[in-house]
Formats: structure tokens, C-alpha cells, sequence
């Protein structure tokens, strides 16, 4: 009997419900036209760390595409008509495709090419369940952050790498020395980062998080997130949510609560002050202008944050 409940089986429907059909999942018999001659791809991205994947990737073979200018909040964007213009003049689109960027199927339903071809980069990433009162394809909600994590990066990369040489075939094993080369300066910060940690008392203190985005990084240093202040992403609590939230701190004797540091918010110093707790901001690498070596600079940041806060707190 097929099983209809598998990681993949709940992607689909992910997509189908988006009016999206990932190339990810697409059959092998699946006709693919071949690049006219000299023509570069046009590959579109609907997030800053999927710039810098598709950048590395790619090199000068391709050309990467933002949907979204820069500057846009991807939670709280409204696709634009310009914006879905720019749709019709791709050859394909790379998606976070769980949660991250639910626009762009709006996008492509509303653009030239609702037939767009779509590489989901999350196709092969072990997913985690997130905080909130939504209901994802599993009956749970789905936390699409996997970006922060170098582990799950590296597999998206590999994916899109791959999915990308079946549409681009002359340049397939350059696609695929590029995403090796990339992910060995990926893997090379997390070993950096653990290294400093050798000498370091077990990570044995509970944390907080301002919001569910960084389950994927803190898993990285072996830490679980004891509480999430916001009841979902970029939702702030009310006050007797608020007071519950310290009032479990307090009982948990949490001791370090990572903030996002592009969204300061009242209530975090409000924490601070009742709780005593630590207080560390990160990045959502959601900011500033689309470059390749982003992802790379911002996750290396977040990396010795949470390696300062482990020996702090040591």
C-alpha cells in the first residue's frame, strides 16, 4: 500500500496546494528542452540564503534572479506587478517551497509562465515541526528555516545543483564541482565553529528563542529550545502570553535567549529584566543586498554567536 503520509508524499501536497510542481520530483521520462546555444539560464531565488547557494553554484554559466527586491520583509510581502513580470523571463525558480516564500506560487499562478519549472531545495531535508497555530500537510506546522542550519544548506545545495544539471546538461558537472566545492567552505565554518567547543563543558543549559526560526542552527551544537516567545513567527505575545512565557523561563531555568537581531522588539528587554537571562541576537540572512558570499558571512556570524553563548554560559 503506497504510503501517503512519507516526507515526500507531504511535500507534494506542500506544492500542489501552491498549484506548483516541483523538478525535484519530476519523473525521469519528464521531457527537459535543451538551452538554445550560448543562452544562460535564468534561474529565479525568493531568499537571500538561495541567492548565494544558486550564485556558487553557478558561477558566470548562469544568471541568478531575485523575485523580491531587496529590503522586503519575505513574512509579510505582497507580490507587485513588476515583481511578477520578472517571473516570465525565467527559465526556472529555486523555492524554500515549506513555508518561507508561499508568494512566489501566487506569483507564478498570477505571471506569464504558470507552468514555470520549480526546483524545490528542500526536497531532501529531514524537516522539523514548528511553534505555532497553523496546520502544515502533516497536521503539524512545518518550520521552513532550514537556511540556518550548514547541514541542511549543504543539502539544498546538492539538490539544487543537481536539479540544475538536468535542465542545463553542458554544464552539469561544473554545477556539480561548484556545489562540492561550496559545500566543503560551508562544512569547513560548522567544524571551525565546534572546534572551539572541544575544550568547553557539555552544552547542559536550556534556552529560549524569540520566535522558532533556529531550532535548525541550535540542533547544529546539540542544544533544544526549552521555550519560543512568540506564538508564531513575527507575531508578538499579548501580555498574559507574555507573563506565561517568563513564568516558564523562570520554571525551566532557562539561562540564554537568542533574539533576531534585524527585529529588536520591546518585550525582549522586558524578559531580560525579569528573567536575568543571557541575551544573544542572530541573523535571518533575510536583509541587505542579494550577494554569493552572503550566506556564508551572516552564518559564520550566527555560528560564533551561539559558540560565545555556549562558553558564556559554560
Amino acid at each position: 500500500m503506497q504510503d501517503h503520509n512519507t516526507p515526500i508524499a507531504r511535500r507534494r501536497r506542500l506544492l500542489s496546494a501552491l498549484g506548483l510542481a516541483p523538478l525535484a520530483f519530476a519523473s525521469a521520462s519528464l521531457p527537459v528542452r535543451a538551452l538554445a546555444q550560448g543562452k544562460r539560464l535564468r534561474i529565479g531565488v525568493t531568499l537571500h540564503p538561495y541567492y548565494s547557494y544558486v550564485a556558487n553554484i553557478v558561477g558566470n554559466l548562469a544568471e541568478v534572479v531575485p523575485v523580491i527586491p531587496a529590503g522586503f520583509n519575505p513574512h509579510a510581502y505582497e507580490p507587485r506587478t513588476e515583481d511578477i513580470k520578472r517571473i516570465g523571463s525565467l527559465d526556472v525558480i529555486v523555492l524554500n517551497g515549506v513555508g518561507h516564500d508561499d508568494f512566489a506560487g501566487r506569483m507564478i499562478k498570477a505571471s506569464e509562465k504558470p507552468d514555470l519549472k520549480v526546483i524545490e531545495a528542500n526536497a531532501q531535508v529531514p524537516l522539523l515541526a514548528a511553534v505555532g497555530t497553523g496546520r502544515g500537510t502533516s497536521g503539524k506546522v512545518v518550520n521552513p528555516h532550514t537556511f540556518l542550519s550548514v547541514t541542511a544548506s549543504v543539502s539544498q545545495v546538492n539538490t539544487i545543483a543537481r536539479e540544475l544539471g538536468k535542465l542545463d546538461s553542458a554544464n552539469a558537472s561544473a554545477y556539480t564541482a561548484n556545489a562540492r566545492t561550496y559545500a566543503q567552505k560551508l562544512r569547513k565554518l560548522r567544524a571551525d565553529a565546534l572546534g572551539q567547543l572541544v575544550k568547553t563543558p557539555g552544552a547542559d543549559f536550556r534556552i529560549a528563542t524569540i520566535h522558532g526560526a533556529y531550532d535548525y542552527l541550535l540542533r547544529e551544537f546539540g542544544l533544544e529550545v526549552a521555550a519560543v516567545v512568540e506564538p508564531a513567527h513575527g507575531i508578538e505575545p499579548s501580555p498574559a502570553q507574555l507573563k506565561g512565557t517568563i513564568d516558564q523561563i523562570r520554571s525551566l531555568d532557562v539561562k540564554v535567549i537568542f533574539s533576531e537581531m534585524d527585529f529588536p522588539s520591546a518585550y525582549v528587554d522586558t524578559i531580560r529584566r525579569e528573567t536575568g537571562v543571557r541575551l544573544y541576537a542572530l541573523t535571518h540572512i533575510s536583509h541587505g543586498p542579494y550577494t554569493a558570499e552572503k550566506f556564508e558571512q551572516e552564518i559564520a556570524k550566527n555560528l560564533a554567536t551561539v559558540v560565545r553563548a555556549i562558553q558564556e554560559a559554560a
